[in-house]
């Protein structure tokens, strides 16, 4: 996307226990995952935008979210020029991939080969790693340039 360069940056950990609730920050901060079915997003279906709770860095349009049945929202791409780190992630006694934020480091969820078109990708995300916006706040909560998503 074009824009100004906004820069997302991570709070300290002392501001982000003020910001955050125990769910968010166990998700975002110590890799925990909240239960499928009972959060926020996994059946929104409204449009919109999905931030990083973190840092507000663009992460995922309800343009790619998708209903995966796993009670997690799941998304097939992140949006265009964002920027998500994958690692790999050997716990719980199985190989995944780990998906964290690019600006703030967040842990969002992981990514797997098993999702639809056009990437084939599914990238399952915790609802407490994320904010949404409803397309019509994007412009007066800053994310205007991100419109162009839903024309």
């Amino acid at each position: 996307m074009s824009k100004s360069e906004p820069t997302y940056v991570k709070p300290s950990p002392e501001e982000l226990r003020l910001r955050l609730d125990d769910e968010q920050f166990h998700v975002t901060q110590a890799c925990g995952t909240e239960p499928p079915f009972q959060n926020a997003y996994w059946d929104n279906h409204r449009e919109g935008l999905y931030v990083d709770v973190v840092s507000g860095e663009p992460l995922f349009s309800s343009r790619d979210k998708f209903d995966s049945g796993t009670g997690w929202p799941s998304f097939t791409r992140p949006v265009p020029g964002t920027e998500v780190v994958e690692k790999k992630d050997i716990s719980h006694f199985m190989v995944r991939t780990e998906v964290r934020s690019g600006q703030a480091d967040s842990h969002l969820g992981h990514v797997f080969s098993d999702g639809p078109g056009p990437t084939g990708l599914r990238y399952c995300i915790n609802s407490a790693s994320l904010r949404f916006i409803p397309k019509e706040d994007l412009e007066a909560e800053g994310y205007g340039d991100y419109l162009s998503l839903f024309d």
